[in-house]
Parts: C-alpha cells; structure tokens; sequence
C-alpha cells in the first residue's frame, strides 16, 4: 500500500489554526494548568466560600488587575518578538513577566506550565527557529519560561493570531479558577458556566486594551489578592500548588 503525505491548502489555514487554538486552550493539553487556583484555596479553607457572583468578581479582579495589564501584554509583545524571530526581546519579555510575578509559588508555577507548553508543542513542531531557541535559553537558564510568553512562542509557531491567543490566555484562566472553585465544591458546573458565560465580556475588554501595550506599560496592582496567594504558600496541606 503506497502513502502519501497530505498538503493543506490556503483555504484551510485559518481552520488549522483555530484547531490548534482549541487543542492549546483544551485541558487535555498537558500544561499543568488545572493544578493551580491562584490563591482560591487559602479563600476556601480560611471559611470563605465564595457564591458564584463572588467568584465572578473575584476572577474580574484578576483580569483587570493582573492577567491583563501583565500576562497579556507580555504576551502580545512576545507575539510580536517571535513573529521578527527576535529572540532576545522575547527572553526579554520573559524576564519581565517574570519579575512582576512577586509570589513565589506563583512566579514558579507560571515557569513549570510554560517550560511543559514547549515541551509539548516541541515535539511536534519540529522546524520553528524561535521556539527552538527559547526552549534551549529556558534548558540554560537565560530565560524562565513563563506561561505567557511560551504561549505566545507556540502561538506564533502555530499560526493562530495575536489576538485570539490573548482571549485563549484569559479564557484558559477564568475556566481554570471556575474548574478550582467546583472541585472545591462551591458551586455546581451549571453556575460554573454561567460564570464564564458572564466574564466573555471581561475577557474581550482586556485583551482590547493590553494586548498591544508596550512592555515598559506593564504593571500588575492587586494586594489583596497578592496576600491571599502568599497565605497559600504557607499551608500545611493544599490541592493545589497555587
């Protein structure tokens, strides 16, 4: 029996790249990202059980506060930097991210589920000069590997555009502090959904408005949340690593 290799056409390119958008936002995609609660656990066991609108508004925070102003701009940025095969700005850009992060186990947990994101996308994507090269300055210890900036690299890689792989970055965290709120047992997976159905707005605004904000415009404001995560680090026994 002959083979043959199949050729997509230029027709199909923006349907591969939003199978590969899905395939990256999908929990089956080994990260490690439902391992972490960003600090919702230490709510939790402090007997804070938050209803779904507290949640709602928790994750909120989150967005406008820390994940958009910081984690989606470093990955617009590194978008723009692997797209140059600027890898030195790209490294840059990790090493920003990185020092914002001020809560170690956070800063940590962004660094393992990016270092696992190349990992993975690398063994498929064989022939991508950036990624390569970011995943062998990760191995050296010149960059960290933060999540955003190698989901930005593995974006990139994959073809799927600046803007959606900000909206998969904040969709993929909003369902996995809803995912960490229903194992916790808070709510049931209808509200859950109802949550997410409710941030898409959120979502939508915040990458409008950082996905293009330099790098030196980064800045990330939440101390309240910053002490919950810390409260984290200190517990004896927890579900999570975050």
């Amino acid at each position: 029996m002959s083979t043959k290799s199949v050729s997509y056409g230029d027709d199909n390119d923006d349907d591969i790249a939003d199978l590969s958008m899905m395939q990256l936002a999908d929990s089956f995609f080994p990260t490690g990202m439902y391992t972490t609660s960003n600090g919702l656990e230490a709510l939790f066991y402090s007997g804070k059980k938050l209803k779904a609108q507290e949640l709602r508004e928790l994750v909120t925070i989150y967005i406008e506060n820390q994940m958009g102003p910081a984690d989606c701009a470093a990955l617009g940025n590194a978008y723009v930097f692997a797209s140059q095969s600027d890898v030195p700005n790209v490294i840059r850009v990790d090493k920003v991210l990185h020092s914002m992060k001020l809560i170690q186990e956070i800063r940590n947990a962004s660094a393992r589920s990016g270092t696992q994101m190349l990992r993975c996308a690398n063994f498929f994507v064989t022939k991508d000069k950036v990624l390569n090269e970011y995943a062998a300055a990760i191995k050296s210890g010149e960059a960290f590997g933060a999540y955003p900036v190698s989901l930005a690299v593995v974006c990139n890689a994959l073809s799927v555009p600046k803007r959606k792989a900000g909206l998969m970055l904040l969709y993929s965290f909003s369902v996995g502090m809803v995912g960490a709120a229903l194992r916790l047992g808070m709510f049931q997976h209808f509200e859950g959904q109802k949550i997410i159905d409710e941030l898409k707005p959120v979502i939508v605004r915040a990458v409008d408005e950082n996905i293009s904000r330099p790098v030196e415009g980064m800045w990330q404001f939440a101390p309240q949340i910053d002490i919950v995560q810390m409260s984290h680090e200190s517990m004896s026994s927890k579900m999570f690593i975050t």
